[in-house]
């Protein structure tokens, strides 16, 4: 229940970041298509996600099998990458950007055919180019997924990035509709040290937690 909420509060807390990397996206729906439209984008990536945690929770239940003390190094290792991403969010350390680059080889490949799919009408080709995007090099869905490896089963690792992806929906979904005003603030240096901090108390938190377990195993 916990890392469930903590996934959702990842993608509540990266409104300002989602605006600054998807924006560009999100706001040419937003302002040009229908809610109709625009609903079956996001599902499609909410999809991909989805997909990549059941993916990652799958591979952690395996490693699990094979090595019982893994899910505490993986608990370790994901309060870690919550303190790195409240770095990256309040732009103090951008390393996650490294991580992001690593992916940029593959979304080099699916942009041009997401752009394609996406100028078609139907419904089913939406939602197709909403997954392709879903795939975009992400600091913030990295982080994620270092969450929904926390699950121990394909289908809680889905759940926990079905909770991160409702957590991006408002910024994402109304990005068309926000003021200027507000979307002045999400994107704001305040706003995003603020969720960063945050995020950085929360890391480590989780990793004064796992430190703790593992003590009590060793």
């Amino acid at each position: 229940m916990l890392d469930s909420f903590a996934a959702l509060l990842m993608g509540l807390a990266g409104a300002g970041h989602c605006i600054m990397m998807c924006g560009g996206i999100a706001g040419a729906f937003g302002q040009s298509v229908s809610t109709t439209t625009l609903l079956f984008y996001n599902l499609g990536r909410i999809t991909s996600y989805c997909i990549a945690g059941a993916l990652v929770g799958y591979a952690a239940s395996v490693l699990t099998l094979l090595m019982p003390d893994a899910l505490l190094v993986l608990r370790f290792v994901s309060g870690l990458l919550l303190i790195l991403f409240g770095l990256y969010l309040a732009g103090w350390w951008l390393v996650l950007r490294r991580l992001e680059r690593i992916g940029m080889p593959l979304w080099r490949r699916l942009q041009p055919f997401a752009q394609r799919i996406r100028q078609r009408q139907q419904l089913p080709a939406i939602f197709g180019a909403g997954m392709l995007w879903g795939w975009l090099p992400c600091g913030l869905v990295y982080s994620a997924l270092s969450w929904a490896a926390l699950s121990g089963s394909a289908s809680q690792g889905a759940w926990m990035m079905l909770m991160f992806g409702f957590g991006t929906f408002p910024a994402m979904f109304a990005f068309g509709w926000f003021s200027k005003a507000l979307q002045s603030i999400l994107k704001s240096q305040g706003f995003r040290q603020a969720m960063g901090i945050i995020m950085i108390l929360y890391g480590a938190w989780v990793i004064q937690i796992a430190l703790r377990q593992i003590s009590l195993f060793s």
